[in-house]
């Protein structure tokens, strides 16, 4: 693990701390996207993302649904990372199925790496034997991700930095040579199944199933085209809703639902697995985030219900060496269910109450 001092001082040359850990930081994360190609950005909030967790959930509700969300993670490193997304999907008789549209933009590295996509989503319901259905889903869409050549920081800049080498340990130009093209448009295809009855559901999400290519991660060291795609994400999900309390056209019901998520891109997987509980117009959960080889997270969430609007907040307590020095994970999630402006309530034979 690197460690640095509180000052770092040689040649009667003194760099703050901060500044070479934000440096070495933007390098490792930054740079690290030739090797990982770069993972989609996931919500903790998933409950309140659900297109982006799995095509088949377009369509949970007959009225629209509106689901907003926003991400801030590691905000004490600066705008490192924010993600923003905004979707609308809705149930129709006369297809069987939901169709539903997302729009998501991510921001690396304070617009360093930029994604923004338009996604639109269909899917198709059929009922297997009494309360037992399968739906299936399928989603495409089109994707900018862009690159800021003048915000990254190569090692041979930084070694100046760390060596005395230029006065007031200033950056010197990189020898490295940009891409010919840093924006690229994409097209991106995924899938989904959900097997579900009142009790409980399972799901399996498949993103990028097409792999688009990113050529700017090429380089000279690149021998696979398999290092300069987008791999394909896989999100396998089950949970079940247990009703403590029925509720009513004027009261909304009580009830626990418990949840795990098992997500892997490549080399790159992470868990969570948790439960919410909904009181009444009130609603908190607990969940536990496990990444790659270390325990990573523990998030808490926290929000309200008002009839058609749902709006949550949840904190990711940081677990790994980082600590809250980075400033933890900050989310909200706004919902607009618009099956309250409905005089007839919505009866929904299934256990997706968590996700509207």
């Amino acid at each position: 693990m690197l460690r640095i001092k509180h000052k770092t001082c040689k040649k009667g040359i003194c760099l703050d701390r901060y500044k070479i850990r934000f440096s070495l930081i933007l390098v490792v994360v930054l740079l690290g996207f030739k090797w990982v190609s770069g993972q989609d950005p996931v919500f903790s909030q998933f409950y309140n993302a659900p297109l982006q967790l799995n095509a088949a959930f377009a369509g949970n509700t007959y009225t629209p649904m509106i689901n907003l969300n926003y991400r801030n993670q590691w905000p004490g490193l600066g705008n490192i990372y924010t993600t923003y997304a905004v979707s609308y999907d809705q149930y129709f008789d006369k297809i069987n199925g939901g169709l539903g549209i997302s729009l998501l933009t991510d921001n690396a590295g304070d617009g360093t790496l930029k994604t923004t996509g338009l996604t639109g989503y269909y899917s198709y319901q059929i009922k297997i034997k009494g309360d037992l259905y399968i739906k299936g889903g399928l989603e495409a869409g089109w994707t900018n991700t862009s690159l800021d050549w003048n915000k990254l920081q190569f090692g041979d800049a930084l070694e100046a930095m760390l060596d005395g080498g230029t006065p007031g340990g200033s950056f010197i130009p990189s020898r490295e040579i940009p891409a010919d093209d840093l924006s690229f448009h994409q097209i991106k295809i995924g899938a989904g199944l959900l097997l579900y009855n009142p009790h409980y559901y399972v799901g399996l999400g498949i993103k990028n199933l097409n792999s688009p290519n990113l050529p700017f991660l090429l380089s000279s060291a690149t021998t696979s085209d398999q290092l300069i795609q987008v791999p394909v994400r896989y999100s396998l999900h089950a949970g079940g809703q247990i009703v403590l309390r029925p509720g009513n056209n004027n009261r909304i019901g009580t009830f626990l639902s418990p949840n795990i998520m098992l997500q892997r891109q490549r080399s790159f997987y992470q868990i969570n697995f948790g439960a919410l509980l909904s009181v009444n117009a009130i609603h908190g959960g607990l969940w536990y985030r496990h990444a790659a080889y270390n325990g990573d997270a523990l998030i808490a969430s926290f929000g309200v219900k008002m009839d058609f609007l749902r709006i949550t907040y949840s904190f990711d307590l940081t677990m790994s060496d980082l600590g809250l020095n980075q400033g933890g994970s900050h989310e909200i999630g706004i919902g607009i269910n618009f099956d309250y402006l409905y005089p007839k309530k919505q009866n929904y034979n299934d256990c997706f109450e968590i996700f509207r």
